[in-house]
């Protein structure tokens, strides 16, 4: 999935994130992890707010998304700040990632994985990631969680309003299925111009991504709330992943 339209207002509608508080839990989960500099793949990087914090902090960062409109507003953000020679942005579906080297950590957020697709997709996207890490990396994801899907998304409608133009969220939960069908639509204001975006979000328990994470060399090392970076409870609507390669793809056991 790739948002096009959705990419020129995605910050004025997602401006209710937390992207310090984000920036701080991640560069202390690399530190933790004794990664301070090299190389690190933002994967899924949308419009690149922690992708260009990253950068100020001194990584060699890599920006991957499937919409050319959202690399467009990072490089754009970039050239603002006169780092864009520190970055190298590509284009690419995460599910036939080349990265033409190996990384020292990968991240993701606000979702990414969940959109990806059934398990089978998945699966691949957790086994690309994989192939380009190296021994001790780390990758650290979010996923909204099976509870997310449920009661806060579920059927509901949200009406969101930016400067410049309005936003409707429609949801619908599938059960069996367990996905989200998500329909945005989107108005411009002063241009009366009208856009439909449509997508699903897919539900993955969390003993089946670790299952996954460890068959791919991963051990899972910290789960906690996305939002509040304190511990899960029964109501967290976002897992925050952090996960240790274990061995390189040369020495897969």
């Amino acid at each position: 999935m790739a948002y096009n339209e959705f990419a020129y207002f995605y910050d004025e509608l997602n401006g209710a994130a937390d992207y310090d508080a984000l920036y701080l839990y991640v560069k202390s989960q690399l530190e933790k992890n004794g990664i301070q500099d090299g190389i690190v793949v933002d994967l899924g990087c949308g419009t690149g707010e922690l992708t260009l914090m990253l950068t100020q902090a001194g990584y060699d960062m890599i920006s991957v998304d499937q919409s050319e409109e959202m690399l467009a507003v990072l490089r754009e953000k970039a050239d603002e700040l006169e780092i864009s020679e520190r970055l190298l942005l590509l284009r690419q579906d995460i599910l036939n990632l080349d990265l033409y080297g190996t990384i020292r950590a990968a991240i993701s957020t606000f979702d990414t994985y969940n959109h990806i697709g059934p398990r089978e997709n998945f699966e691949k996207a957790i086994e690309k990631a994989a192939f380009f890490m190296e021994k001790d990396g780390v990758f650290l994801f979010d996923l909204n969680t099976p509870y997310k899907h449920r009661e806060v998304l579920a059927d509901n409608v949200f009406d969101l309003e930016g400067p410049d133009a309005t936003c409707r969220w429609e949801n619908h939960y599938d059960e069996a299925e367990q996905t989200v069908d998500i329909r945005i639509g989107i108005h411009y204001l002063d241009t009366d111009e009208r856009f439909e975006e449509h997508f699903k979000e897919y539900t993955y328990p969390l003993e089946y991504v670790e299952e996954v994470l460890k068959r791919y060399g991963f051990r899972m090392e910290t789960v906690c709330d996305g939002e509040t970076f304190a511990p899960l409870t029964e109501e967290s609507q976002r897992y925050i992943i952090t996960a240790i390669k274990e061995y390189t793809q040369m020495e897969k056991r």
